[in-house]
C-alpha cells in the first residue's frame, strides 16, 4: 500500500456483467416512469422528492446506525474493521447479491474516500441510493486523479500531512468510510450520535455534523 494521494486501492473490476444487467434495468425503469408520467399517474416532482429522500435520508440511516454503534461500542468497532460484512449483518443489513463490505477508518493521519471508476458500485444496504454526483464521470475520474481538489470542492480541507487514500468499489466489494467521531460528543447515546452521521461522511467526501448541527 502506497502513501501518496493518487493511490488507487481496490480489487480488479469485473463489471461487464453487472453494468449490462443494471443498464437494462435502468432502461425498463425509465420506460415505466415515462409511461406513468404520460398517463398522469405520477407527478415528476413527487418522484424526484422521493428519490432525494432515499438518497439523503432513509437509505443512509442504516449506515449511520453502523457508524454510531462503532463510535459507542469498541467491541463492535473491532469486529467491523476485521469483518465488516459479518458485523453489519449483526444489525440486519445484508447485501443484495452477497457482495463483501470493507470499512475504512479515518484517523488523524489517514483520510479515505470511495469511488467506482467504471460504473457506480455503491454499498446499497447501508447507504441506499447513490447520489447523482457519485455516478458522474467527473467525480469518477477526478477522485482518483486529484482527490484533494475534489475534497476541497465538497468543503473538506485536508492538510498535507494527512494521507488521502482512494478506494475503488467493484461489483463484489463495497466500501464504507468510518469517519472520526466529532469532538464534544462524549456522553451522547447511540441514537444521538447517529443523527450526526452524514451520507457524504460515509463516502469520505464530507464530515459528520457536530453537536448542535443535527
Amino acid at each position: 500500500m502506497g502513501t501518496h494521494d493518487h493511490d488507487h486501492h481496490g480489487h480488479h473490476h469485473d463489471h461487464d456483467h453487472d453494468e449490462q444487467r443494471w443498464s437494462e434495468v435502468e432502461l425498463r425503469v425509465k420506460a415505466l416512469e415515462s409511461l406513468l408520467v404520460d398517463k398522469g399517474l405520477v407527478d415528476p416532482a413527487a418522484l424526484d422528492l422521493l428519490i432525494e429522500t432515499y438518497e439523503t435520508k432513509v437509505g443512509p440511516r442504516n449506515g449511520a446506525h453502523v457508524v454510531a454503534k462503532a463510535w459507542s461500542d469498541p467491541g463492535f468497532k473491532a469486529r467491523l474493521l476485521e469483518n465488516a460484512s459479518a458485523a453489519i449483518a449483526e444489525l440486519g443489513y445484508i447485501g443484495r447479491q452477497g457482495e463483501d463490505m470493507v470499512v475504512l477508518e479515518n484517523t488523524d493521519r489517514v483520510r479515505n474516500m470511495v469511488v467506482c471508476t467504471l460504473c457506480s458500485c455503491y454499498p446499497w444496504p447501508v447507504l441506499g441510493l447513490p447520489p447523482v454526483w457519485y455516478k458522474s464521470a467527473p467525480y469518477r475520474a477526478r477522485a482518483v486523479r486529484e482527490p484533494r481538489a475534489v475534497l476541497a470542492e465538497f468543503g473538506t480541507a485536508v492538510t498535507e500531512d494527512v494521507e488521502v487514500r482512494v478506494w475503488d468499489s467493484t461489483a463484489e466489494l463495497r466500501y464504507l468510510v468510518l469517519p472520526q467521531r466529532p469532538p464534544g460528543t462524549e456522553g451522547m447515546d447511540e441514537a444521538a450520535l447517529a443523527r450526526l452521521v452524514t451520507r457524504d461522511s460515509m463516502i469520505g467526501v464530507g464530515e459528520p455534523l457536530r453537536p448542535g448541527e443535527a
